[in-house]
């Protein structure tokens, strides 16, 4: 392994919509625990984390900075986190991260790594980096590719030149996602890889390609960082230099232009889990090609997805055939399997009725904890809090309404005005309108809260803040 460092910057943008109900703006694919227990994020983290790697950049949107931050903590990474304040496409990302390390003089690398792929070898993808940094010391800015086991018209392609030998391949040119002939056409004549958006240079090559091919994305993000502030481990570029940006791929703006292009192969696992197909693939299937997952069950089925999130709800499927249905606490998508890609078309939809389904999960999460709204009605709603051990909200007043909170799991240490008290579990306490107050969790475990709150207006923006551990100005 070569000594040269390498910087992992993680692109957290994008907002899954082809995964929808599970994956949403507020609460995006690369968040969620869509295989297992933890996010793809954190495995992308955990993938980085061996001693050829520097402490990671990530690279997210404003409004996901607290999932950033906590997912990060929960896998002992540390690192700075630059905060985009409007998703621009992932070149100007990547000028962003390569402005950032240009100061160091350590003559390292960038891996620029999406944050939402699933790639579960992690010593083959170790393998695959080390043959890359060959190739990265030697000039070539290096891409990594899939090798294709069908004709897939979701990803673009990679066409190398198959004279090469050794562990890296020339890059003859770039294929947008094709049709499902051409894709069988390359499938057949070989020399084709799929773009897993993977690639490994210098700061340095980032910024002379910007500066050939994108001199004014390049001038706009050097402007932005160059007015950015610093708020404990995030980066806060200049909102309006970075709104002037006119956003585009790293794959368009920068790397399809560049020469000297090496493509290594990776031999292990890999799937962006793109859509629901992509998602179910990673699945184990029955003996009639169901995948099942959560409270569901199968009568008569074949090659049918049943998936749900909700355990108050169980999900049953009779005599389908090629059907995806997911059932979330607050949406059922029913779904032909021929059309995952289109998905996201959903959304559009529901965005442009103001359906608060179309962006927004049922949970909202918050940097101390989560919280559901479990009945919202005219003069009263009802929540139920999650707050992290460790973990306190605001302290803040409400002008309008009034709340109730019932301990029913844990210690809540509640100050009301100038009185602190130690509420346990079926205690509560009362806050009237205009009291300053704070809700916290001083101790080692969770604690969950039933919050009933009461007035004539119950909207979230009726929050003053006096306090915050997490320095939020806004209502969230």
């Amino acid at each position: 392994m070569p000594t040269i460092s390498v910087t992992p910057v993680i692109l957290c943008g994008g907002s899954g919509s082809r995964l929808w109900p599970l994956s949403r703006k507020s609460l995006p694919k690369q968040f969620a625990p869509l295989i297992g227990d933890t996010s793809l994020f954190e495995r992308t983290l955990k993938r980085v984390d061996g001693p050829e790697f520097a402490q990671p950049l990530v690279v997210a949107s404003h409004d996901h900075r607290f999932h950033v931050q906590k997912q990060m903590k929960a896998q002992g990474a540390a690192g700075d986190i630059v905060l985009e304040p409007l998703g621009k496409n992932t070149a100007p990302a990547v000028i962003a991260a390569a402005l950032h390390l240009k100061d160091r003089a350590d003559g390292g690398l960038m891996l620029i790594l999406p944050s939402d792929h699933l790639m579960p070898d992690v010593e083959m993808f170790s393998t695959a980096i080390a043959a890359g940094m060959v190739a990265a010391n030697e000039g070539a800015i290096v891409t990594f590719g899939i090798a294709p086991d069908r004709p897939e018209t979701g990803y673009g392609y990679i066409q190398i030149d198959q004279s090469g030998l050794g562990e890296h391949f020339s890059v003859k040119s770039f294929h947008e996602k094709p049709s499902l002939d051409r894709a069988k056409a390359m499938l057949a004549q070989g020399g084709y890889f799929w773009n897993a958006g993977i690639f490994l240079m210098t700061p340095d090559t980032v910024l002379e390609l910007a500066a050939r091919h994108q001199p004014e994305m390049l001038a706009c993000t050097r402007a932005a960082f160059g007015k950015a502030r610093r708020d404990d481990s995030f980066i806060r570029p200049d909102t309006a230099s970075w709104n002037e940006i006119v956003g585009e791929s790293i794959d368009y703006a920068l790397i399809e232009k560049a020469e000297n292009i090496a493509c290594v192969p990776y031999k292990g696992e890999w799937s962006d889990l793109g859509d629901w197909n992509a998602l179910v693939a990673a699945s184990v299937s029955d003996t009639s090609g169901n995948r099942l997952r959560g409270d569901v069950t199968a009568v008569d089925c074949q090659n049918t997805t049943l998936w749900s999130v909700d355990d108050q709800k169980h999900l049953v499927g009779l005599g389908l055939d090629g059907i995806i249905a997911v059932a979330t606490k607050d949406a059922i998508m029913v779904a032909d399997a021929n059309r995952t890609q289109d998905v996201r078309k959903i959304v559009t939809v529901l965005e442009a009725n103001n359906v608060a389904q179309a962006t927004q999960h049922a949970r909202d999460y918050r940097p101390w904890g989560w919280f559901e709204s479990l009945v919202n009605v005219p003069g009263y709603q009802v929540k139920r809090l999650h707050v992290d051990p460790g973990s306190r909200l605001s302290l803040q007043s409400h002008k309008h309404r009034y709340e109730h909170w019932v301990i029913v799991d844990g210690t809540a240490t509640v100050v009301i005005e100038d009185e602190q008290l130690i509420v346990e579990a079926n205690r509560s306490v009362y806050i009237q309108a205009g009291q300053k107050h704070r809700l916290s969790n001083l101790t080692n475990d969770p604690l969950t809260v039933i919050e009933v709150q009461t007035g004539l207006y119950l909207g979230e923006d009726d929050i003053l803040r006096y306090s915050d551990d997490f320095n939020r100005t806004e209502t969230l």
